[in-house]
């Protein structure tokens, strides 16, 4: 996915919700690089873009029948809105300050900066988040040493997922 087709979804999400400030956290907050470096392909080929609406978190959730998996947006652009709520990821302190903030026509996008969001899919350690990860700091847009310093202020769920975030970083950098 590009910006300019997240862009479009979230045209779509102001106009069936109203709001017009969005938070993008998953995979796809790479896209709020893109007008600044090359977004390497594993970092943007996600297909659902993860996002609650800034003001109120769980109006997102409505607007899944419209634009979500499956949805008549979906089928006809090939992209939906993955709603979640901004509780759900494992985040270092600070990340909310961290957030790139752009405006685009009247939107207001606040894209997860790239290393805290890696912090997030090292925490997950699924292999399309572990691709990521190593696709960004391939490309010089996630910091190794940033993301092993962010570890120390990142609440996790329990040790075990600290100890696999970790050894996710030790394994992309070997």
């Amino acid at each position: 996915m590009r910006l300019a087709s997240l862009l479009h979804l979230l045209s779509q999400a102001r106009a069936a919700s109203g709001h017009s400030e969005f938070v993008v956290i998953g995979s796809l907050s790479i896209l709020g690089m893109e007008r600044f470096a090359p977004i390497p392909e594993g970092m943007s080929m996600s297909n659902g873009a993860t996002i609650y609406t800034k003001a109120d978190p769980e109006r997102i959730f409505d607007l899944l029948p419209q634009l979500g998996e499956d949805s008549p947006f979906h089928l006809a652009h090939g992209i939906y809105l993955d709603g979640v709520s901004p509780d759900l990821p494992t985040l270092p302190d600070g990340w909310e300050a961290r957030m790139i903030r752009q405006e685009h026509d009247g939107l207001v996008v606040w894209f997860l900066e790239p290393n805290d969001a890696a912090v997030s899919k090292l925490a997950r350690r699924q292999a399309n988040d572990m691709r990521w990860v190593r696709e960004g700091v391939r490309a010089g847009l996630i910091s190794a040493p940033m993301v092993r310093a962010r570890f120390a202020t990142t609440r996790f769920l329990d040790p075990d997922e600290e100890r696999r975030a970790k050894q996710g970083l030790d394994s992309i950098m070997s």
